[in-house]
């Protein structure tokens, strides 16, 4: 059934707000492609999608953040043309976000009432006022705070509270919410919840995205699936099982999936001695919990997870690069001193971040500059460089991965992406590392560069090197690892090694224990 044959809600009430054949373009990509949306009143819609689905981008079209393409948004009945937020907000569309994004130097109820403060007669900000529909505006949520407290002293979970608070003081018809059970104790979640049910009963609908699949049924009425920036379903939480939201999420067909026998891997890995690697009991609050990991030389595990799952989250607290707050991490047998990069890249361990523009390539230094960034405290003395040893580095990974430049002096953002991948992973190869976290390397590159980074992941294994692999496609994962590891809500809930290591398997392992299960029994 295509979106243009979904009524609203069960008893075909109007939507509240909608979208219809919305396209975006950022530079020749299309974030979002002829997406259809329907939110009725008094339903709470699930958004969901893996990284890139276009979940973001759809929620910037619908509060204004960005302009369509192509397409209508419509509230109301009524065509709306947002060029700002605040038009958005006029109408009645109030947004919840993951960040917060109040003012926190000011009071609580200053940012609960922020534009629209009560005045006096004279123009001046009412306090007393403000202060007044402030707590009764909190009793109402059942939230225990002084209004009068400065925003940035409480804690994540209590300025979440603040922000719903501010949403529901202008009497908006709808709100959305992303993401903002993220940072929330079980407590605040129940808050949160509570809070958007009231919200429904009056009237009001909810557009609600998470990466918790448990919420979703909890707490929505239906879901709408994006994937690479189309619309794929539209229905009844209730009529959708685990397993059919996430193949649908990954475009993996139940069946086909479910027919596919195990895929062998193609290369023995030499999987000798003691770990490399041990990750024992990590814990970082409302991230991860008692995360438990060992590698050995020659073995490649991967992480598989969903969005939201703690996959980026561990290999950055193994690094050093998120504090923990518990747990220990070994290397060769040695302790790694806990929340130190510097620590973990002296033991031996070197991370592949997931977006190589943001946390990876620096774009107006050279290749070689950008090889020789990780290694410049090997090759120094006094503070002098050594110009020589670099060369002679550059030079030797520059033609083991191939790496295709004029020469090591061009600029790096001039590189393809493929070849913008294997200047990081030489520069991180130059430290000659004894675990390699490599966190989707072959994430937004042709397919030839990624058949080359999956063939180097193997020639590195192959060499003794532990190998921790990120990947959100289920066949590569399959195929280029010994075992995987499979992440639930920041908790390691299954493992898959070589006797069952398959895309069914991983598909099952993915949706959860209750995967099996009949349809509608997870609502």
């Amino acid at each position: 059934m295509s979106i243009s044959e979904q009524t609203a809600s069960e008893d075909g009430t109007a939507p509240v707000l909608e979208t219809v054949g919305v396209t975006k373009t950022f530079g020749g990509v299309h974030a979002l492609q002829g997406v259809d949306f329907q939110l009725a009143p008094g339903e709470i819609h699930a958004l969901v999608g893996e990284n890139g689905a276009g979940k973001s981008t759809l929620i910037k079209v619908l509060t204004g953040v960005y302009t369509p393409d192509a397409g209508e948004v419509r509230y109301a009945g009524e065509m709306q043309h947002f060029r700002r937020p605040s038009d958005a907000q006029d109408v009645g569309i109030s947004t919840i976000y993951q960040e917060v994004n109040l003012v926190p130097l000011l009071s609580v109820a200053r940012n609960i009432f922020l534009g629209r403060e009560p005045r006096n007669r004279v123009g001046l900000i009412d306090v007393r006022a403000m202060n007044q529909r402030a707590r009764e505006l909190m009793r109402e949520l059942t939230i225990d705070l002084d209004v009068t407290t400065e925003l940035g002293r409480l804690g994540l979970g209590a300025q979440q509270m603040v922000a719903l608070a501010r949403a529901m003081s202008v009497e908006s018809r709808v709100v959305i919410m992303d993401e903002p059970t993220s940072s929330l104790e079980a407590k605040e979640v129940a808050t949160l919840f509570a809070v958007a049910r009231r919200l429904r009963e009056r009237g009001v609908g909810l557009v609600f995205v998470s990466h918790r699949l448990d919420e979703l049924w909890e707490l929505c009425d239906r879901v709408t699936i994006l994937r690479d920036g189309r619309w794929v379903h539209t229905g009844s939480m209730a009529g959708l099982s685990r397993l059919e939201l996430v193949s649908q999420m990954l475009g993996r067909d139940v069946e086909e999936v479910a027919s596919e026998g195990a895929t062998e891997f193609g290369a023995s890995h030499r999987r000798t001695g003691e770990p490399a690697l041990v990750v024992s009991g990590i814990e970082v609050r409302n991230r991860l919990h008692g995360i438990d990991l060992s590698v050995r030389p020659g073995e490649v595990v991967g992480l598989a997870g969903l969005l939201g799952s703690g996959r980026s989250e561990t290999v950055k607290a193994v690094y050093g690069a998120l504090h923990t707050d518990g747990g220990q991490v070994t290397v060769a047998g040695t302790a790694v001193r806990p929340n130190s990069v510097r620590r973990a890249l002296k033991a031996g361990i070197a991370l592949l971040s997931e977006d190589r523009k943001a946390e990876g390539i620096v774009p107006d230094l050279s290749v070689r500059d950008n090889i020789a960034l990780a290694v410049l405290p090997r090759v120094s003395r006094g503070g002098v460089v050594s110009e020589g040893q670099i060369d002679r580095l550059v030079e030797t990974f520059m033609r083991r991965l191939k790496i295709k430049a004029s020469s090591p002096q061009q600029k790096v953002r001039e590189l393809s992406g493929g070849n913008q991948q294997k200047v990081l992973i030489a520069r991180w190869l130059c430290t000659e590392p004894t675990v390699f976290l490599l966190d989707e390397p072959t994430r937004g590159i042709d397919v030839g560069a990624k058949s080359e980074v999956q063939a180097l992941i193997d020639e590195l294994a192959q060499q003794g090197l532990a190998v921790v692999l990120i990947s959100s496609e289920m066949e590569e994962l399959v195929e280029g690892a010994d075992r995987i590891v499979v992440l639930h809500d920041g908790s390691a809930q299954a493992e898959l090694d070589s006797s069952d290591l398959s895309s069914s398997e991983l598909l099952r392992a993915l949706a959860g224990d209750r995967a099996t299960a009949s349809e509608g029994e997870a609502s």
